[in-house]
C-alpha cells in the first residue's frame, strides 16, 4: 500500500485531519520564509497531540546543526527532510549525526535531474522527487507544480523513492498507477489558499490514494 505524507501541517485541525485520513506521515516545514512554517514551540504542541498516531518528517532547507538539532528535540521527529541545496556529503553528515533517516528532496524538469539521485544513493535512506520551481521563485518547493512522471521511468536505483509536485485528490491515483510510487506526498493540493489546510481535501486525498 502507497505510503502518504501531508506537508506542511501547522494546526490541529490538519494534524487531526491527517490522522483521520490515515496518512502515514505529516511534514513540519522549519523553513522561516514559507507560509506553511512552524517554530519549535508549536512544533512540539503538534507533536504531543499526534502522539505516536503518525510519523513526523521535519521538512530543513539548507538548514544548520543547531536548527536541526532544536526541531528533532522539540517535535520528536521520526525523519528528516532535506529540501534544499545540500550535498550527499551534507546528506551523509546529517544521518550521521543524528541518527534519523534522511530523507532528501531531488527537483526535477528533466532526465537528468533524475540521473543525479544516484549521487545520494549512499548518503540517504529515502528521495522525494518534486518538481523544479524556477530559479527566481521564493520557495523551493509547495507551489503546486508537477512535473512530466514518465521521467521517472529510468529510476532504477537502490533508494526507496516518494512523488511530490501538484498531487491533489483529483490526480493522485493516475501519479501512482504510472509511477509506481511507495509514497506520495502533497501540501498545497489539500489548501484552500497559502499554508491554508483544508481539512475536507485531506480527507479527499487519503481516499483518493488508496482506491
Amino acid at each position: 500500500m502507497v505510503a502518504i505524507k501531508i506537508c506542511g501541517v501547522s494546526t490541529p485541525e490538519a494534524l487531526d485531519a491527517a490522522i483521520a485520513g490515515k496518512a502515514d506521515f505529516v511534514g513540519l516545514n522549519f523553513y522561516p520564509p514559507s507560509p506553511r512554517h512552524v517554530d519549535t514551540w508549536a512544533a512540539s504542541a503538534l507533536a504531543m497531540r499526534a502522539g505516536s498516531a503518525i510519523g513526523r518528517v521535519g521538512v530543513f532547507v539548507d538548514a544548520d546543526d543547531g536548527l536541526i538539532a532544536d526541531a528533532v528535540n522539540a517535535a520528536s521527529l521520526d525523519a528528516i527532510q532535506l529540501h534544499g541545496q545540500e550535498s550527499a556529503q551534507r546528506v551523509a553528515e546529517v544521518r550521521e549525526r543524528f541518527g534519523k533517516p534522511v530523507w532528501k528532496v531531488l527537483p526535477v524538469a528533466k532526465a537528468d535531474d533524475v540521473a543525479k539521485a544516484e549521487k545520494f544513493s549512499f548518503a540517504a535512506d529515502f528521495l522525494l522527487f518534486d518538481a523544479k520551481t524556477p530559479k527566481d521563485a521564493a520557495l523551493p518547493g509547495g507551489m503546486g507544480l508537477r512535473f512530466d512522471w514518465s521521467l521517472l521511468e529510468a529510476y532504477r536505483g537502490p533508494v526507496k523513492w516518494g512523488l511530490a509536485g501538484g498531487l491533489t485528490a483529483a490526480n493522485v491515483g493516475e501519479a501512482i498507477a504510472r509511477t509506481g510510487a511507495s509514497l506520495v506526498d502533497t501540501s498545497s493540493g489539500v489548501e484552500s489558499g497559502p499554508g491554508l489546510k483544508d481539512v475536507d481535501k485531506i480527507a479527499a486525498f487519503c481516499k483518493a490514494a488508496r482506491i
